[in-house]
């Protein structure tokens, strides 16, 4: 990936998210909702810097621990973010997109979970028990690995779901253009969102209702296919619905959606489609989820940053709404959701800069990560 930003710095240091040739700022495509800017009054709060923060997730007592790229992981207090207290630096780079990419607790905050490429660029997910809040070193353990044949589109991100099982985006091996076709081949896991069971099995054990369990022809650790790169997705806490972003090509970024009572399997078309458009003459498949918002590349956007629906108590006009940005834009806004379609798109007047992450406080509120450092909080303004 090369992606042009405002900031020529960065570029020397971070290619993170998509192979990319073009800037836009964020526009719906035609059938879908007009902009209406300023619904919610927000504004973005400083509260700390990190080096290079990649992704975050609510710890014991609340508390959001933070990623940062190059490996190490800090807690984020009242004075900002402490010591690390995990640093596997020697064992990742942060050349193309790789690095430390994702971290997740478990319900119970009793284990702990990353998500980076190691040193030869595989794609590796550890996990370490934790006792009274702190990770347990001596416990670290390798879940799950998957080669990766380009240094681009890892993907990376976790989560625990609704159900308790571990989610794993991995992006399509990189490149450009998925050149090994790896979005639609059941056969592999790359450009696919996992699904198993890291506590069941040694080292891990698939749930017996994924949806390919019983395909001879396809793995049974994938829960949805045709992605590009997931780089960041998440789970609505009020109603468990999965959205995603995935980064685009060369022409739009799309959010997808699943609800809640999914069964897995969906097909959300890459490299056949890019949003809601056959891709270099592809051929829309006939089981195809179409995004619920894709935007292009008119003017500044490159690179869409998936984020989080708010469930926070402090912005009440904001409940409901799904926010995200774009790496090379910035600009946060929401979604209005109603039952899977998208109602309103709104511009919520607050820019994070090169915006990579969002993260989830334990008491619902929301967080907005720039690759440069800052750390901001989403308050009412």
């Amino acid at each position: 990936m090369r992606v042009r930003t405002r900031s020529s710095a960065v570029i020397g240091t971070i290619c993170l998210l998509a192979s990319l040739a073009s800037l836009a700022l964020p526009a719906a495509s035609a059938d879908e909702p007009a902009l209406a800017r300023q619904a919610a009054k927000v504004t973005l709060k400083n509260v700390a810097t990190a080096k290079n923060p990649t992704a975050g997730a609510a710890g014991p007592g609340g508390r959001l621990w933070i990623a940062e790229r190059a490996g190490t992981v800090r807690v984020l207090g009242p004075d900002g973010l402490g010591e690390p207290v995990l640093d596997i630096s020697a064992e990742t780079t942060i050349d193309g997109e790789r690095g430390l990419l994702g971290i997740a607790f478990d319900k119970r905050f009793a284990h702990f979970y990353i998500s980076f490429t190691n040193l030869e660029g595989t794609s590796t997910v550890d996990e370490f028990a934790v006792r009274h809040g702190r990770i347990q070193p001596h416990t670290r353990r390798t879940v799950l690995t998957q080669t990766q044949p380009y240094a681009n589109h890892n993907g990376g991100d976790i989560k625990i779901g609704p159900d308790g099982y571990l989610y794993i985006g991995l992006g399509d091996g990189g490149a450009g253009g998925d050149p090994h076709g790896n979005g639609q081949n059941l056969d592999t896991l790359l450009g696919k969102l996992l699904r198993i069971d890291p506590r069941g099995g040694k080292p891990y054990a698939i749930p017996s209702d994924n949806p390919f369990v019983a395909d001879p022809n396809a793995r049974d650790e994938i829960w949805a296919y045709g992605l590009r790169n997931p780089w960041r997705f998440s789970f609505d806490s009020g109603t468990g619905d999965l959205l995603i972003g995935d980064v685009g090509q060369n022409d739009w970024e799309e959010i997808d959606w699943a609800p809640a009572g999914s069964k897995g399997g969906e097909n959300y078309g890459w490299a056949q489609m890019e949003g809601t458009h056959p891709f270099r003459g592809g051929t829309e498949p006939a089981n195809h989820v179409p995004p619920i918002h894709e935007y292009d590349r008119t003017n500044f956007g490159c690179s869409v940053t998936g984020g989080y629906v708010y469930r926070g108590k402090a912005i009440p006009s904001l409940k409901g709404q799904y926010v995200y940005s774009d790496y090379c834009d910035g600009t946060i806004r929401s979604l209005r959701l109603k039952n899977g379609k998208v109602t309103a798109v709104n511009d919520l007047g607050v820019n994070g800069g090169e915006v990579i992450s969002f993260a989830q406080g334990g008491n619902g509120e929301l967080y907005v990560f720039a690759i440069g450092g800052s750390v901001f909080r989403i308050d009412p303004a």
